[in-house]
């Protein structure tokens, strides 16, 4: 059972802000997303043995954008209805929600890096498996403070179900190993950085 730990949650004038509790997440999750060189990480995952289904990895950017929008404003509204609430359980619930959407979100601008940067799949499914447990009992717990809430967390839980079965596939299906996905300098004979990459693509 998660408590409210003010230390390593995020402070109240953010979830009382609705821009703010909204672009937190969205400029968060775009920054991460640039500093992995969008380019070299669509490369990356076109080169990446996949599972079946995977979607285009032009669709991620827009669909992420959205997500961590409706993850801010699930915030905004779990706070500003529960704190207001006489009920001292829905405070509570209230606030430890905010102290496991601060623990989910850490969760979740970890894993890009963990995939993509530092190509550890194993790691990075153990993070995804987490993130995806953690949003589940966080939709569970804010759904007791406000139904709102917890329905624009639906969406982001349903697509991380999704994730997680695109990492640990990917992880399984090139060995959990990610290095033999790149070429030498001395091997490259086009731009292309990726073993299994179209260099007219």
């Amino acid at each position: 059972m998660t408590t409210y730990i003010p230390s390593i949650t995020l402070p109240s004038q953010i979830f009382v802000n609705p821009a703010a509790s909204i672009l937190l997440p969205v400029v968060a999750g775009l920054g991460v997303g640039a500093s992995v060189q969008p380019k070299a990480t669509q490369e990356k995952y076109l080169a990446l043995k996949q599972p079946p289904y995977r979607p285009p990895p032009q669709i991620f950017a827009p669909m992420w954008t959205a997500l961590y929008g409706l993850m801010g404003y699930s915030a905004y509204r779990a706070w500003t209805n529960g704190m207001a609430s006489l009920d001292p359980i829905k405070v509570e619930n209230t606030r430890r929600g905010a102290t496991l959407y601060t623990i989910q979100l850490g969760l979740n601008l970890m894993w890009m890096p963990l995939f993509y940067g530092l190509k550890r799949p194993i790691e990075a499914t153990v993070d995804i498996v987490t993130l995806t447990g953690s949003v589940g009992y966080l939709t569970y717990i804010w759904g007791k403070v406000d139904d709102v809430a917890a329905y624009c967390l639906v969406p982001y839980l349903g697509w991380l179900g999704f994730a997680t079965y695109l990492s640990a596939g990917a992880g399984y299906l090139n060995n959990w190993n990610f290095e033999d996905k790149e070429r030498s300098k001395v091997e490259k004979a086009s731009r292309t950085k990726y073993v299994d990459e179209d260099p007219k693509a």
